[in-house]
């Protein structure tokens, strides 16, 4: 097992302050592997230093232009910075280099719902589903995205599946509700608004959704 593998393992243990010792010294050992700077990179995100973070997967993609998986984490850490643009920029570069992960998928897909893009985010999404059905988040989306087009049918189906695989999400028998509104199955609509509020008694839109229906 070498450095990178080592520290790998030690960051699934929690284990920051030896993994970043282990990757710094495989860095040491070849400064031309973007890979070591890839993992130390990872660490410096999961510790909160995304600053620097970013300069180490920046690095990695001056060594290899080629290392997906840099762009990606790159992505993630301009997402979570509200630099969308950017954050966009690299989910796509990493799919062009090869990066062909549900995650990558859901990251463009979910960075293009928030560009509000939804349209473009569709294939994308779906692509996400695709790869990992048992992704409650991407289904959501997924569904929202389907909505957004008035694929009603293909929306419920979607939302449906987020709450099988997270029965706490509040916010699908929401969409659920404002579905089956649209296709005029009051009684599935108030079921789905009153299933949301159960889940969360403060859900505004649902309260709303719910006495819109109570009123017919």
């Amino acid at each position: 097992m070498d450095k990178n593998e080592k520290g790998i393992q030690l960051m699934k243990e929690g284990k920051w302050e030896e993994a970043a010792g282990l990757f710094m010294k495989a860095i040491e050992d070849n400064p031309n592997d973007a890979v070591s700077y890839i993992n130390f990179g990872n660490v410096l995100s999961a510790v909160g230093e995304n600053e620097k973070a970013l300069k180490f997967f920046q690095k990695a993609i001056e060594i290899d232009e080629n290392a997906a998986t840099a762009y990606y984490n790159a992505g993630n850490l301009y997402f979570e910075n509200e630099q969308l643009e950017e954050a966009k920029d690299m989910f796509e570069l990493a799919m062009r280099k090869g990066l062909h992960s549900s995650d990558n998928y859901f990251m463009l897909g979910f960075t293009l719902i928030q560009l509000e893009q939804p349209k473009l985010a569709l294939p994308y999404l779906q692509r996400s589903v695709e790869l990992n059905g048992d992704d409650a988040e991407a289904r959501f989306q997924f569904g929202l995205c389907l909505a957004n087009q008035e694929l009603l049918d293909e929306a419920i189906k979607q939302f449906n599946a987020c709450v099988e695989l997270d029965p706490l999400h509040a916010d699908a028998y929401y969409n659920l509700g404002v579905a089956y509104g649209f296709k005029e199955d009051g009684k599935k609509a108030l079921d789905m608004f009153e299933k949301a509020l159960e889940l969360q008694p403060d859900h505004l839109l649902a309260g709303y959704g719910k006495k819109l229906i109570e009123k017919e």
